[in-house]
């Protein structure tokens, strides 16, 4: 049988691209995120759109469902993921989101629903659990290909990122109107970056998002609220 052939511009160009993806992938950043009195923002969203061609794919990802709270709080996936929704607690739980960019509805179960949740559109989505008014959750779907979310100090860490230009965009529960915001341009190369970026905040919500009544409205939810607890 013969080899494949691969005439020698095209094998010198090979090597080249092979000896040099070390350091096209070798860009890190490391980011504070912050109010507008500089204090730390947990569940805030950093997302970059940079050099075209290095993309990751979507991955499955998880949100729990623990001591009566969405675990994490705020979930971030790239569009394309598919999302389970575990029940570890003890009780059952009755997940919705009526969000444009994803509208679903998990009905009262225990363990794990046998299917995930695709999210294929970018936005962000508020969950809630028609049992328990006060869980709400955020799944928030982007587009662009790389992304962390805020731990408890504000601080997110990317790495192995290509070389390159990148615009940067900020998302939080309590940004206005709950669209991201534009933080500029980055240029990230070989030496670790170390950025600080300040989100425009407003007051937070104090109500789930709204279930409607027709398909599994206060009726449903004062028929199984005994036997949910």
């Amino acid at each position: 049988m013969s080899k494949p052939f691969l005439d020698p511009l095209r094998a010198g160009l090979l090597g080249m691209l092979c000896s040099l993806s070390p350091a096209l992938w070798a860009a890190s950043l490391q980011a504070e995120l912050v109010d507008a009195q500089g204090q730390p923002l947990a569940g805030a969203v950093l997302t970059l759109r940079g050099p075209l061609g290095a993309e990751a794919e979507p991955a499955a990802a998880l949100m729990d469902q623990q001591a009566k709270q969405f675990v994490p709080n705020v979930l971030a996936v790239r569009s394309g993921t598919t999302v389970a929704f575990p029940n570890s607690d003890n009780i059952r739980h009755h997940v919705y989101s009526f969000s444009p960019a994803k509208h679903f509805e998990l009905r009262l179960y225990q363990g794990t629903p046998s299917e995930p949740v695709l999210f294929d559109k970018p936005g962000a989505v508020v969950l809630g659990c028609n049992i328990h008014d006060w869980m709400v959750g955020y799944v928030y779907v982007t587009d662009d290909p790389w992304f962390a979310v805020s731990d408890a100090q504000g601080r997110v860490q990317l790495d192995s990122l290509p070389v390159g230009s990148y615009a940067v965009s900020l998302w939080h529960p309590q940004v206005p109107d709950m669209l991201p915001q534009a933080a500029g341009a980055l240029v990230l190369d070989e030496q670790p970056s170390q950025e600080r970026f300040t989100l425009a905040m407003q007051a937070p919500a104090d109500v789930a998002p709204l279930a409607p009544s027709s398909s599994f409205g206060d009726a449903f939810k004062n028929a199984t609220r005994d036997a949910a607890q």
